[in-house]
């Protein structure tokens, strides 16, 4: 059965992957230990590096949870060995006392047989009163634990119900605004449409004006301006013929007073 692993040489296999023959052997020896024991062969592979690495990992896990298995294997059965040993001598001693099980009335055996199993509850070892207590007083402590431990989940489902509600009322909220929202969409619709030819208005608008803008200026370059004629000099020019008019006003009432008078004969003859 254990020759189909045998069959590939493990120096061959150490100067393929690298691994040295004892960890090859102690893995064939383990894969031989498990399958013998399941009745079965052990299946051909390939070995490689990350094979042999797995299946020794592996080996040396399984010995070691093998060992942990057998010592405690071992101490159950001591201490099976030791309470059989301490039940007969207990039971010769009740012999001896004349309280032997079968002497004993039904209800005293009915007590002692409540009392062995509220120990194996407790999990202790004996019925004595003092480990009774420490047993009630470690359920108290858990007890107690438990009760701490209650009352904050309480504590937290409240919290977790407060924000529950808290919630709800904001999603609430949101679904009247979502809602409202709906209700404003085509009314603002309505008034993006209006922009929007409002928007092409003013485009037309201001291809127009700069239009406009480019006769104008053709229109002003035909007429000579120049741009030393701004509105500012325009404006000191008109106040200085203001200024200039003030000035000849009266001499031109002089003439005016002039042109008024009758013709003179003598004058006439001098300008002839």
């Amino acid at each position: 059965m254990s020759d189909l692993i045998f069959e590939i040489d493990p120096s061959t296999i150490e100067a393929k992957s690298g691994f040295d023959t004892g960890q090859i052997t102690e893995v064939k020896a383990w894969l031989v230990s498990q399958f013998d024991a399941a009745g079965k062969d052990v299946p051909d592979f390939e070995y490689n590096d990350q094979s042999i690495s797995y299946l020794h990992a592996l080996a040396n896990l399984s010995q070691a949870k093998t060992q942990a298995a057998e010592i405690q294997s071992n101490d159950f059965h001591q201490k099976a060995a030791e309470y059989r040993s301490q039940a007969a001598r207990i039971r010769e001693i009740l012999e001896n006392a004349g309280l032997a099980q079968e002497s004993l009335p039904p209800n005293v055996v009915a007590s002692a047989q409540v009392l062995a199993d509220v120990a194996n509850l407790l999990n202790i070892r004996d019925t004595e009163l003092s480990s009774f207590l420490i047993a009630v007083g470690d359920l108290t402590l858990r007890k107690t634990e438990v009760e701490e431990k209650r009352v904050q989940v309480l504590r937290e489902s409240k919290i977790l119900l407060d924000y529950t509600r808290k919630a709800i009322a904001r999603r609430t909220n949101f679904k009247r605004t979502l809602a409202q929202l709906q209700d404003d969409v085509a009314p603002g619709q309505a008034r993006m449409e209006k922009w929007r030819r409002n928007l092409e208005l003013m485009l037309s608008k201001e291809q127009q004006y700069m239009q406009q803008y480019v006769n104008y200026k053709v229109l002003l370059d035909r007429v000579g301006y120049a741009p030393e004629i701004r509105h500012g000099v325009l404006v000191e020019m008109a106040e200085q013929r203001k200024e200039l008019e003030k000035k000849t006003e009266p001499i031109l009432d002089t003439l005016r007073n002039y042109q008024d008078l009758p013709p003179d004969k003598a004058l006439a003859c001098f300008s002839h």
